[in-house]
């Protein structure tokens, strides 16, 4: 399916500043926001206890503030709706002790006369292991980042490799930014989110930059910026593709799929818009910062293909016994 003309070349490189001014800007605004709030740690980092409670009817928040603030445990605990007004959590860190009790029934006794509900989940993990979890999630995301400068720089070039890291940095910080904006927890779905964006950014990303080397090897023109543009708008209707099908996807997952899946969802909507609109305005500029010359590459890729045909010289002879 071909959305856009075939033909038509679009100058994305002409009007890329702006949208590098842009990105600067929402960048800043995000790491801002991470210093002056903070990332809002779920209890699978931080620790801690979740009671998922469901009532008959509309929750009575303030009624159950009331009664379990006389348990000590229960001193900090935070009351929110779940998605729904007869649905709600309580949030509070679990001592040693409290651990080995079953939290059901206590809250149950606790909440007994605030009308008919039933305790549908108990979730508690331990301050050591939120720790390590937390941890191990960072360690994930650094070796991910690694592991993909390798292999580009294995497969393209170097600063083919840079570019497209330095992208994959400006979409995840920007999604934090979103993350800390939207006052979403950040629990292990929402590190797989995470992860699940790195590997979409830089699919999008590689599309370009595969198209972008073709072009170099093929094309007589020897400016970068022309090669670039050419690329983008030949790939433009399959990365609109791709990113639409997988937005509305996301889309409706995000709608329908619950309060339990609700800062999944929102994280990859995220994710998806800005990791689209890096491919094309952050990535493929980046390559002319980084001093990426058409000229010497296509010298490269001529000096290899000249010492390829000169092995293959050398084999066939071996085998026809000259050598």
């Amino acid at each position: 399916m071909q959305i856009f003309s075939k033909d038509k070349v679009y100058d994305f490189m002409g009007k890329s500043v702006p949208f590098i001014i842009l990105s600067f800007i929402m960048i800043i605004a995000s790491y801002v926001l991470l210093g002056s709030k903070g990332l809002n740690y779920g209890i699978d980092f931080s620790g801690g206890t979740i009671v998922q409670v469901k009532y008959e009817g509309p929750a009575p928040i303030q009624k159950m503030r009331d009664q379990i603030s006389v348990d000590k445990m229960f001193a900090n605990a935070t009351i929110t709706e779940f998605g729904s007004p007869d649905e709600v959590v309580i949030r509070f860190m679990s001592s040693s002790d409290s651990v080995q009790e079953d939290l059901g029934d206590i809250i149950t006794k606790l909440l007994q006369g605030t009308g008919n509900f039933e305790v549908r989940r108990v979730d508690i993990v331990g301050p050591k292991v939120g720790g390590e979890l937390r941890e191990k999630g960072i360690m994930a995301m650094v070796v991910s980042i690694f592991a993909i400068l390798l292999y580009i720089t294995i497969r393209f070039e170097w600063r083919f490799a840079v570019a497209s890291i330095l992208a994959l940095i400006h979409d995840i910080s920007i999604t934090m930014g979103a993350i800390v904006l939207f006052n979403v927890d950040v629990n292990l779905d929402i590190l797989a989110a995470l992860l699940t964006l790195l590997g979409y950014s830089l699919n999008d990303t590689i599309i370009v930059f595969d198209r972008i080397r073709e072009e170099v090897k093929k094309s007589k023109s020897f400016d970068l910026f022309e090669i670039i543009n050419f690329s983008i708008s030949k790939t433009l209707s399959r990365t609109l593709l791709t990113s639409l099908t997988t937005f509305f996807v996301i889309l409706t997952l995000w709608m329908f799929g619950g309060e339990i899946i609700h800062g999944f969802g929102l994280t990859l909507l995220i994710g998806i818009i800005v990791g689209t609109y890096s491919s094309i305005f952050v990535a493929s500029p980046m390559l002319k910062w980084l001093k990426f010359s058409v000229e010497d590459y296509k010298s490269k890729e001529a000096k290899k293909e000249k010492r390829r045909i000169e092995k293959e010289k050398m084999r066939a002879q071996y085998e026809q016994g000259i050598v």
